[in-house]
C-alpha cells in the first residue's frame, strides 16, 4: 500500500506532521485501536527504484539500497476524506524517517503496511495515565482525543523545552503536566521522578507508556512493583534506546524485551 503526501507541517523545532491522500488510501481499513501504527518503508538516498515497489525484489539489492522499516502511529484518519495524518519526530539529519519527513513536498509517495494497533482506553478502570516522550505524542494525543467527558486522564511528557509542547485536545477530565529536559540536571529520570512524586488517584487505571527504552522500563517496574498495575489492559515498550541508531536498537530488541520480563 502507498499513499502520495499531499502537505507538510512543522508543527514544534522537532515535530513535522505530514498529511497523506491517494494511492492506495481507498483500501485503508483503519482498527479500533487508539495506537494504530503503519510500517512505512523508507528508500535510502542512493537506492534508484521508485514507490511504490516489490518489497520482496527490492530486499535483493543488497543492505545499501533495501528500503528501512519504521513504525510510526496513526495521529488521525479521515475517513471520508481518505486523508492519513502521520507526525514525524525530527533529531536532526540521522536516520531515513526523519530527513524524509524534512524533505518531503506535495507529490513525494510514502510505501507501507497497516495499519495494526493493540491498546484502547479501557472502559472498565477509573482513571487513565498516560507517560512518555515526544515520540510518544502521537498515540498519547489520540488516545486521549478519544475519551469522553465522564473519563480522567493524567498524562506526563517528556520535550527539550516549552517550545516543543503541542496542544492535546479531549472532553474527558485531563491533568497534562509537560516536563522540560532544559530544566532539569538529569533528564533521564524525569518522567520516573514525576510519575513518583505523583498522588496516584483512587480506583482501578491502565497506562500507555511508551518513549525511550531505559526510562520506560524503570517506569514498568515501579508501575507494575509498587503500583498495582495490570499489564494485561496496559501498553507500555521501548520505541528507541538512548546512545543507539534505529538499526542497532532493532538488532538487540527482542533481547533486551526478553531480559525486561525478569524485572517483575
Amino acid at each position: 500500500m502507498f499513499a502520495e503526501v499531499l502537505d507538510v507541517e512543522r508543527i514544534t523545532p522537532g515535530l513535522i506532521r505530514v498529511r497523506f491522500g491517494g494511492g492506495d488510501l481507498h483500501a485503508f481499513e483503519s482498527t479500533e485501536y487508539t495506537d494504530q501504527y503503519i510500517n512505512g518503508y523508507f528508500v535510502p538516498p542512493d537506492a534508484t527504484y521508485p514507490v511504490p515497489f516489490d518489497l520482496d525484489e527490492v530486499r535483493t539489492l543488497g543492505d545499501e539500497l533495501r528500503p528501512r522499516p519504521r513504525r510510526f502511529t496513526v495521529r488521525k484518519w479521515d475517513e471520508e476524506a481518505k486523508k492519513l495524518t502521520i507526525d514525524f519526530v525530527i533529531h536532526g539529519d540521522v536516520g531515513f524517517a526523519g530527513p524524509w519527513a524534512k524533505r518531503a513536498v506535495p507529490g513525494d509517495k510514502l510505501q507501507f503496511k497497516g495499519p495494526n494497533g493493540g491498546y484502547s482506553p479501557n472502559p472498565e478502570v477509573d482513571w487513565h495515565l498516560f507517560a512518555g516522550d515526544e515520540t510518544a505524542i502521537p498515540g498519547i494525543s489520540a488516545s486521549v482525543e478519544s475519551l469522553g467527558s465522564g473519563s480522567h486522564c493524567v498524562v506526563f511528557i517528556v520535550v527539550d523545552s516549552h517550545e516543543f509542547e503541542v496542544p492535546i485536545h479531549t472532553d474527558a477530565t485531563l491533568d497534562l503536566k509537560w516536563l522540560h529536559r532544559d530544566n532539569s540536571t538529569d533528564p533521564s529520570s524525569l518522567l520516573l521522578a514525576a510519575v513518583r512524586n505523583f498522588d496516584f488517584l483512587e480506583g482501578t487505571y491502565d497506562a500507555f507508556v511508551h518513549g525511550e527504552a531505559g526510562e520506560v522500563r524503570e517506569l514498568r517496574k515501579y508501575l507494575v512493583g509498587e503500583k498495582s498495575l495490570d499489564l494485561e489492559t496496559s501498553s507500555i515498550s521501548p520505541y528507541w534506546r538512548r546512545n543507539h541508531t534505529d538499526e542497532a536498537w532493532r538488532k538487540v530488541k527482542k533481547e533486551w524485551l526478553a531480559d525486561q520480563e525478569n524485572d517483575i
